[in-house]
């Protein structure tokens, strides 16, 4: 079994990259970064032994639409506006969340490839 050896920046980036957002998981944090769930865990559980704990909690938030024949009042098109902001809300956080792995990747292929070169 070969085993990967990854830069202690690698690890911090996923690290701060899963605790930055309660709802990113180790499955989804571990597939974007291609590495697996169960190292991405440890990591996680020796920062924050390091760091004396802390956990994270999941929210989820939904959006529903009313289709109506009749205009929309302005209460509806006030919760539709801020189920919007939401929404754009969501939308920048993954964004910022995928921006984030692309550098984390970046550096990683940059750290890869001095190592191939010794």
């Amino acid at each position: 079994m070969v085993m990967k050896v990854y830069s202690p920046e690698f690890k911090a980036d996923a690290v701060a990259l899963y605790l930055s957002d309660p709802s990113h998981t180790f499955e989804g944090i571990g597939k974007d970064l291609g590495i697996s769930r169960e190292t991405l865990r440890n990591w996680v559980r020796a920062e924050r032994a390091r760091h004396g704990g802390g956990s994270t909690t999941s929210t989820s938030t939904s959006t529903e639409k009313s289709t109506v024949d009749s205009p929309p009042t302005a209460q509806e098109l006030q919760a539709e506006n801020e189920a919007l902001r939401r929404e754009l809300a969501t939308a920048r956080k993954e964004m910022q969340k995928l921006a984030t792995e692309r550098d984390i990747l970046r550096k990683a292929t940059k750290f890869f490839a001095q190592e191939m070169t010794w």
